[in-house]
């Protein structure tokens, strides 16, 4: 499944939100990753939380266009999920459940074209939630609009829009949230002194509550296996962080967050370790 059409509405605005975003957590996670010949790849990730420890295995089977993945973890609970791409012409499907909870089923197609975007999502209950969203342009302007409908209460709980230029070498992006509530302005530029890094700048607006939130951040390419990051915004939010391939496919990721205006908190740190033999 593959489009050089405008994408999905869940990817305006991804490439800034990946940088100031991804991969900053104070958590300590550690997962060995492992994939066989036969198409069967195996997780195992150990997590510590706020104090609290969980953990959980996974098992994807993939064939041909097809996929179910498996995860369990240390509540008990066992995630099902099947993805089958290209059942029709750039379409997929996934469904998923979390048992025990039989209410929790849920399936969602998504279908990309060439000059439109559209994923539709439905709740496997008596009273289903339905998520609707379309985008429509190009690669390098994209309109979209995403919608949730609740059965149980007979009217639409979210509604939100978006807009997003791509030039060759920056993104700028407009989202209106929380049905007309808050805005979010983002650009990105890609630089060459950054080694294939970018600065990202970034303004959201809370109306009801005249919120202002100010946020820089950029990424920097040090050599083709370590990547750093940082974020700072206009209330002392400070975070900084390091990616290192280990070898190939094998991630260590180290990151923090400080209070620049209250230095007397303690900064907090966070962990990942993926390993893959």
């Amino acid at each position: 499944m593959s489009s050089k059409g405008p994408g999905l509405f869940s990817d305006i605005g991804k490439i800034s939100r990946d940088i100031l975003t991804k991969e900053y957590n104070s958590d300590q996670r550690f997962t060995i990753s492992s994939s066989t010949n036969s198409g069967i790849d195996l997780n195992s990730t150990l997590l510590k939380s706020r104090g609290l420890s969980s953990g959980d295995v996974a098992a994807q089977i993939n064939h041909n266009n097809k996929s179910l993945h498996f995860k369990l973890d240390t509540e008990s609970s066992v995630l099902t999920t099947f993805t089958l791409i290209d059942f029709v012409p750039s379409a997929k499907a996934v469904a998923s459940i979390r048992l025990p909870d039989y209410k929790s089923g849920k399936i969602e197609i998504q279908y990309l074209h060439d000059h439109a975007g559209f994923t539709t999502s439905v709740d496997l209950n008596r009273n289903p939630a339905i998520d609707l969203s379309a985008t429509i342009g190009t690669p390098s302007i994209v309109f979209g609009a995403e919608t949730t409908y609740s059965t149980s209460v007979g009217k639409f709980t979210k509604y939100n829009a978006g807009l997003c230029l791509k030039m060759l070498s920056s993104h700028a992006s407009v989202i209106l949230a929380d049905k007309g509530d808050s805005m979010k302005v983002s650009y990105l530029r890609e630089l060459e002194k950054l080694n294939g890094g970018a600065l990202v700048g970034e303004i959201s607006r809370k109306f009801s509550t005249n919120e202002n939130t100010l946020t820089v951040g950029c990424s920097y390419v040090v050599d083709p296996r370590t990547t750093v990051k940082t974020k700072l915004n206009n209330h002392g939010n400070l975070g900084a962080l390091l990616q290192h391939e280990l070898t190939h496919k094998s991630f260590l990721t180290i990151s923090g967050a400080f209070e620049t205006k209250a230095l007397e908190n303690s900064p907090k740190f966070g962990f990942s370790l993926l390993l893959k033999p």
